[in-house]
């Protein structure tokens, strides 16, 4: 009998042991590792090494809500420069994105926001931007409005773009395909270059995340 009691005590140890390893294990892979600038560099992230102030600007969201600098601040914003008449890079991206922005915890969450801006401002009105970006995230924002202004403001955030015609009217938009984040005071930070996985602009956002001071 005091045998099987001890053989007992030994399979409880076991199991509660292994648990907690796995607990352990599994806190440990949900938590940010903290990279260095040149960690951070070969995962596709780029920090300024001073944030950049850039002009203030009044676009409109998809909701019809005006949109500047000032929703900028407070939290990390993510910046994707895109259009809904893209046929492959634009919605792969905000699929990444959503895949990224999904797995975070909501604490994360509430220091994160998606924002696309639409190089294609004619043809992605108010209507047809909350038709498309909520498709991908609830969450997410869609951003349109007067293309001079949306000119100069790629411009300040080194996004490269051009309108390329097809047949007839048509046309389609080449542009560049890196993620720009803004930080809580509304300056440039850096961006995360293409290609993206959600695996590494998570960890390198919460990389950048644990190490700045807002």
């Amino acid at each position: 009998m005091e045998q099987k009691d001890n053989i007992r005590m030994t399979i409880v140890v076991l199991i509660a042991f292994i648990l907690l390893v796995v607990y352990g294990f599994a806190w440990r892979m949900n938590q940010p590792v903290i990279m260095s600038k040149e960690q951070l560099q070969i995962n596709g992230a780029i920090v300024l090494d001073k944030p950049r102030i850039f002009s203030d600007f009044e676009l409109q969201d998809h909701r019809g809500d005006l949109f500047n600098i000032e929703r900028m601040q407070g939290v990390w914003t993510i910046v994707f420069f895109g259009f809904t008449h893209c046929p492959d890079i634009c919605p792969t991206t905000l699929a990444m994105l959503n895949d990224t922005y999904s797995k975070l915890k909501d604490s994360e969450k509430e220091r994160l926001q998606v924002v696309m801006i639409s190089l294609d401002p004619e043809r992605d009105t108010v209507e047809k931007l909350a038709e498309y970006v909520p498709y991908f995230n609830s969450e997410f924002t869609g951003v349109t409005g007067n293309k001079h202004l949306i000119r100069r403001l790629t411009a300040e955030l080194n996004v490269a773009y051009n309108q390329v015609p097809l047949s007839g009217d048509d046309y389609t938009v080449d542009h560049s395909t890196q993620l720009i984040l803004i930080n809580p005071r509304g300056h440039y930070h850096g961006f995360f270059k293409a290609p993206h996985t959600e695996i590494t602009l998570r960890g390198t956002w919460r990389s950048i995340d644990g190490i700045s001071k807002f």
